[in-house]
């Protein structure tokens, strides 16, 4: 389904084809990062801290959105994606030291996912773990290598529903509401050594720089699709309805993102921390936690949400590792293309994603790889944040559409904020 149909038919159209049918990259942006290394991150937290961390998802939240929304914006503006405005504006070592930390730290939390769901897989009907792991590498390779974007994209959607068994999770257990409400709203947070390492464990989480490269990339493919759609620099006239439009998406997405990820934490600290269980280190050990305490139907669900968020994060992870690489060495690239149109683009997916497969063959420990992949994200997200304020505030790439007040003040306090988190994670780890 084009953006065509989304942005263009009439009103009673879009109606029938529902809220899916309206919203693309931010939605799936959004989701893909509650990934199964999210899951095990915002599990690990509540299981932990009980209700302390919920009020990090609201704080979370505009900033995230704002530079998704940024990220989107130079991707209608130039027709481009952010590997390619980088290349185009900046030193090369800039560009190549950004793309080599993000193929590190996406590469690792490939790896980390697909274990992830093999390990769900095995917890609900046994069988060998790492025959699941082979099965699911190659099955999200080949989504995104025989199926067309503009087909693939429902489906990725689609998925994004899995993501709603963890808010199925909390009708059955008892969540005391009211504690709720105050931890949410009126932050609480020991200064402690564990306290700051979640900290910095949430945001890393929530704001990767795999998130900008993808969502700008996807912005572009699907302004392709669309044929009465141009680059703003060349249409601006487009620019209501485009901005318009990504903005709600993005916004909603990233509301969708953070929604989970707040019951997540929250079906941790009710249902693990106030049982006594308060080491959880990965999603599936979370899950398996769950069954004694919550019964069958909650670990039932939080296994079925493990694999589903991670077949839509897993070809998000690989594709803006691709779409970045590609950009950057001026290949051909997009999902839409056929296989033998964009060789080198889909060779990048290929190896990024069994490069993923190959680290459970050598018995990855998810806790050290996630670990290595926060810190990764963590020292690239700051200093590639401030290339793209920079770049997005130049009239020389965005003519007319610069950044405006709101998105200054969003990104820029986004990325204050994550380099204090990167100051911190250092701090941990060296502390």
């Amino acid at each position: 389904m084009t953006r065509s149909l989304t942005l263009h038919s009439p009103a009673r159209k879009a109606s029938r084809r529902g809220l899916l049918a309206r919203i693309g990259p931010g939605l799936i942006t959004g989701a893909s990062d509650d990934d199964p290394s999210g899951i095990a991150t915002y599990s690990q937290v509540g299981s932990q801290f009980g209700l302390n961390m919920l009020w990090t998802m609201v704080l979370s939240y505009p900033l995230m959105s704002g530079i998704q929304e940024i990220c989107a914006r130079v991707g209608l503006v130039t027709g481009h994606g952010l590997a390619e405005s980088l290349r185009k504006h900046f030193p090369s070592w800039v560009l190549y030291g950004a793309i080599g930390m993000l193929l590190v730290a996406n590469t690792i939390n490939i790896g980390a996912d697909i274990g992830a769901m093999g390990a769900a897989v095995h917890l609900l009907a046994g069988g060998p773990v790492q025959a699941y792991v082979v099965g699911f590498g190659l099955l999200c390779l080949g989504l995104q290598i025989f199926i067309p974007y503009r087909r693939y994209v429902p489906y990725l959607k689609w998925l994004c529903l899995g993501l709603f068994a963890y808010v199925g999770i909390l009708f059955v257990v008892k969540i005391p509401w009211l504690s709720v409400l105050r931890f949410t709203f009126l932050p609480h947070l020991p200064f402690t050594r564990e306290a700051l390492t979640a900290v910095v464990a949430i945001f890393g989480t929530t704001i990767s720089p795999y998130l900008f490269f993808w969502q700008a990339s996807e912005e572009v493919e699907e302004q392709d699709l669309a044929p009465s759609e141009s680059p703003l620099l060349r249409a601006p006239g487009q620019a209501p309805e485009q901005l318009g439009k990504m903005q709600t998406d993005t916004w909603v997405g990233m509301a969708f993102s953070n929604v989970i990820a707040f019951f997540i934490i929250l079906t941790a600290a009710v249902v693990l921390n106030a049982h006594g269980i308060k080491d959880i280190q990965t999603s599936s050990q979370a899950a398996e936690a769950l069954r004694p305490v919550a019964g069958r139907f909650a670990f039932l669900l939080f296994s079925l949400g493990i694999i589903g968020t991670g077949l839509l994060a897993v070809p998000v992870l690989a594709g803006s590792t691709a779409y970045a690489i590609g950009e950057a060495r001026r290949w051909p690239v997009g999902l839409e293309k056929r296989p033998r149109s964009a060789r080198g683009f889909y060779w990048v997916v290929a190896l990024s994603t069994l490069a993923g497969v190959g680290l459970n063959a050598v018995h990855l420990d998810p806790v050290k790889a996630l670990f290595w992949a926060a810190v990764t994200n963590g020292v690239v997200a700051a200093p590639l944040m401030v290339a793209i304020m920079t770049l997005a505030s130049r009239k020389k790439v965005m003519g007319k559409f610069t950044l405006p007040l709101r998105l200054k003040v969003l990104g820029w306090s986004a990325t204050v904020v994550m380099a204090a988190v990167t100051v911190g994670m250092f701090a941990t780890l060296w502390g």
